[in-house]
């Protein structure tokens, strides 16, 4: 059985993607500075940033989920972020080329998509693949150009580019922070209110792995629903007045549109935190 390589398997998405891929009879190694303890597979220390330890990693290995990166925007300084951002992501590209992988899946962001939508509100909503690309700080910038790579990478191999636009990652615990959202629509209007759950992360990575796709695609990844107990429409309404709204929208509906993951994935949201929590 060929092995599958998890970057950042010790992150928050990578844990989760590392025990579905494990749960569903996969063979992987985790690499990352860390090790995370209890992890359901091989692990391995690297510096990604550094294109010879990227070879040694995915030596051997079918496909690579990608992950490691900082992030998320403010923890490091702007210009630390893009540099480790691009580099790692560019020698895991390379390394995979140059080793002739079958498949790349990485780690794009719903952040290319103009958040916190402060310069520019949304173009339409919901929001889709097509939406204009608005990267706000170093962070979006950084998975905007690897996105760019990810296209020349596949136009120089023939290998098949995944990107995965992932909204908010949520693990459980996380969702007992959800009602302090619900008072004040201004808190999360940041993203549309949108969030994913770490075990959906970790579906749309399996699905994008084996789902009969060619050339470099990226797909938003979010939850079915938003974050709030107000109607979508009436959240729009109320923030975003001027946006106009596609199609009809159901009542708690994500305006983060994931009908593309859901039709060339087979992706569909398991999780919600209206299965958690009270007042949903």
């Amino acid at each position: 059985m060929a092995r599958i390589v998890v970057t950042g398997g010790s992150g928050k998405a990578g844990r989760a993607v590392v025990n579905d891929l494990v749960a569903h009879g996969e063979d992987v190694l985790s690499a990352d500075l860390v090790t995370a303890p209890g992890l359901a597979c091989d692990q391995v220390q690297a510096d990604l940033t550094e294109l010879g330890q990227a070879v040694e990693v995915l030596r051997g290995a079918s496909a690579v989920v990608h992950l490691a990166a900082i992030p998320a925007p403010g923890l490091r300084p702007d210009e630390v972020t893009f540099r480790t951002n691009t580099e790692s992501t560019y020698a895991v590209f390379s390394a995979a080329a140059t080793l002739g992988l079958g498949r790349v899946v990485w780690a794009s962001s719903e952040t290319v998509l103009g958040l916190p939508f402060e310069r520019e509100p949304p173009a339409y909503a919901p929001i889709d693949e097509a939406h204009p690309a608005r990267p706000e700080f170093s962070y979006a910038l950084s998975k905007l150009v690897s996105e760019e790579m990810a296209r020349q990478f596949n136009r120089w191999t023939g290998i098949t580019f995944v990107g995965l636009r992932f909204s908010n990652i949520m693990e459980r615990q996380d969702y007992e922070r959800f009602p302090g959202f619900w008072g004040d629509p201004l808190q999360r209007k940041w993203n549309l209110w949108g969030y994913v759950d770490a075990r959906d992360v970790a579906q749309s990575c399996r699905l994008a792995l084996s789902s009969p796709l060619d050339g470099a695609k990226v797909f938003i990844v979010a939850a079915a629903d938003t974050v709030m107990n107000r109607p979508s429409a009436e959240l729009m309404a109320e923030v975003y007045p001027e946006v106009e709204l596609r199609g009809e929208i159901a009542r708690f509906e994500t305006l983060l549109s994931i009908s593309n993951a859901r039709r060339l994935l087979g992706y569909e949201p398991a999780h919600s935190w209206r299965d958690e929590l009270p007042g949903g």
